[in-house]
């Protein structure tokens, strides 16, 4: 069974990332900027809430539950990460994948993706996969953001052997910290970073290049946002196409991967048909899609190949590509598609942890009937005599603040994840 996340890791987000959170940007203690963070997540691990004095009498404001984040912060089948922003929240979900408090929970590197590419920062995301495991922080050309420098500090990645050595990537133009041991992957286009993303991605395998690629369009980020947990996840590469044509830097990664498996995420109105077979002259290609991001995003979520047999259990499969998720007892990270670099931010929980697909919610007020319907169908976990203690749990990773999606559509996913009693014909 899988755990529920801590109230700890909740408190420890809202500490490191306060600056960028619904709330306001204001520390409690004495000291400031990242000291400022430090202090507050020791509060709160020690059972001060959000930062209020342990002295607190009982029964006082700050002691209610509101105060102490709940249920906009975590539910129990729910934990959000409450970012402005996701700049916010690519640190927030960083330091929930490496809390970096002891030994063995620093990562060895970290990428620091451009906020003004959305593509090069959702290609960056097949960083996090193996061996590099990298989480996605992000920033503008000029000085790092304070969460992001926030973030970095506390993470102090150790260096990975499969880069040399490095404990940041950078992608793109942007900062480098001082300090560190850098490796820089560069691209004068997002077709270009990409591919370059691809290319040290597999450099860092050894030369082994992924039999598998997911092709997204530049036309529209929504229905490309999905590919960026499966790349941290799989390792497959995200590769990016124009409306109207294949560009040479994707041709020439699609050429480096030998005839791979081709997988086009989107309708025909954002990767078109004729598209699709260019694009067959590379490799045999297949389409998995929806008629709207939400619906595009609960395609991927089921979809495997080769195809799962019917009447059995589905499940990804070694050699298999997809998430192949039509079973309670998953993880899932939901997101607002107005925000495609919160994939980006994302994408390490879904190459860790719950190792969930990323869900899209249309309008961040409600649940879209997608998504809704794919939980009643295939989430909402049951037990029988066993009791509820045997049962299989799932878990939502829930992205942004308030504003970007709300409690009513948490609550609700909260509700649908729930274990519940299943009855059973003699």
């Amino acid at each position: 069974m899988r755990l529920r996340a801590s109230v700890a890791i909740v408190c420890a987000l809202l500490a490191v990332i306060s600056s960028g959170c619904g709330g306001g940007s204001k520390h409690h203690g004495t000291s400031t900027g990242s000291n400022a963070a430090t202090t507050v997540t020791r509060t709160a691990a020690q059972g001060g809430g959000s930062g209020t004095s342990t002295s607190t009498p009982r029964g006082h404001p700050a002691r209610t539950a509101s105060n102490l984040g709940f249920p906009e912060n975590a539910t129990r089948n729910t934990t959000r990460v409450p970012g402005s922003g996701p700049v916010a929240d690519a640190a927030g979900v960083a330091l929930a994948v490496y809390p970096s408090v002891a030994s063995g929970t620093h990562p060895t590197a970290v990428t620091i993706a451009p906020t003004d590419d959305w593509e090069a920062a959702l290609a960056s995301s097949v960083l996090m996969a193996p061996p590099i495991h990298a989480p996605v922080l992000l920033s503008g050309h000029k000085a790092l953001p304070a969460p992001t420098a926030d973030a970095l500090k506390h993470l102090a990645p150790t260096g990975s052997g499969s880069v040399s050595g490095a404990q940041v990537v950078l992608v793109g133009d942007v900062p480098k910290p001082s300090g560190l041991r850098a490796a820089t992957i560069g691209g004068s286009d997002p077709y270009a970073a990409a591919a370059q993303i691809d290319r040290f991605a597999t450099a860092a395998t050894g030369g082994h290049a992924s039999p598998d690629v997911v092709i997204a369009s530049t036309a529209d980020p929504a229905y490309a946002m999905p590919a960026a947990g499966w790349a941290a996840e799989s390792g497959d590469p995200i590769l990016f196409v124009s409306p109207k044509s294949i560009p040479k830097p994707t041709v020439q990664a699609l050429k480096a991967h030998g005839k791979p498996r081709i997988y086009v995420l989107g309708p025909p109105n954002v990767v078109s048909d004729a598209l699709v077979k260019q694009l067959g002259s590379y490799g045999k290609v297949k389409r998995v899609s929806g008629s709207d991001p939400s619906a595009n995003s609960v395609a991927f979520a089921v979809y495997r190949d080769p195809g799962c047999k019917f009447g059995q259990a589905c499940a990804h499969l070694p050699g298999s590509f997809g998430w192949a998720m039509r079973s309670p007892g998953h993880g899932y990270t939901l997101l607002n598609p107005s925000q495609p670099l919160a994939a980006a931010a994302s994408a390490a929980l879904s190459g860790s942890g719950d190792y969930g697909p990323q869900l899209l919610v249309d309008n961040g007020s409600t649940l879209s009937k997608p998504v809704l319907n794919y939980f009643l169908n295939y989430a909402t976990p049951g037990y029988t005599q066993e009791g509820p203690t045997a049962a299989v749990y799932n878990h939502a990773w829930v992205i942004g603040n308030t504003a970007t999606i709300s409690v009513t559509a948490q609550a609700e996913a909260d509700q649908l994840l729930q274990a519940i009693p299943q009855t059973t014909s003699k």
